[in-house]
């Protein structure tokens, strides 16, 4: 595999892992917006990786990206608070579906992958220009 077709997959990556880490905390913000404009609490966002051709067809490598952004189907918080405006007949108020340690720890792997795919890139960098420095 050539350096740009490795430089790309890591690329595809660092873009993916990008978009995931702004879901995350797009999560962490709205943790606690019981109120959102699509009505009722705030659903947590999901990133759905797929596979991705990178380069041209002599020198493809598969690498990832972000095909789609779903709300997590997990039910929303319930708390008892009959004095909230937006309690229900029974005093309950339906709370985002968020968890923070969740969420930071999701965060914590997406990092990591990104650092990762970054190292990568700087290895393959190093690589060929130490190759360019033998051909002169």
């Amino acid at each position: 595999m050539s350096v740009e077709a490795t430089i790309g997959i890591a690329n595809s990556a660092l873009t993916a892992q990008s978009q995931r880490i702004t879901l995350i905390a797009q999560n962490l913000a709205n943790a606690d917006s019981i109120n959102s404009p699509e009505g009722g609490p705030y659903q947590r966002r999901i990133a759905i990786f797929e596979p991705q051709q990178v380069g041209d067809n002599s020198n493809a490598g598969i690498g990832v990206k972000v095909a789609a952004v779903m709300k997590d189907s997990a039910p929303p918080n319930e708390v008892f608070d009959p004095s909230n405006p937006f309690a229900d007949a029974n005093g309950a108020v339906k709370e985002p579906n968020v968890n923070p340690v969740f969420e930071r720890v999701d965060m914590m792997q997406a990092t990591r992958s990104y650092q990762a795919n970054l190292s990568v890139i700087q290895s393959a960098h190093t690589s060929a220009m130490k190759t360019l420095d033998l051909l002169k």
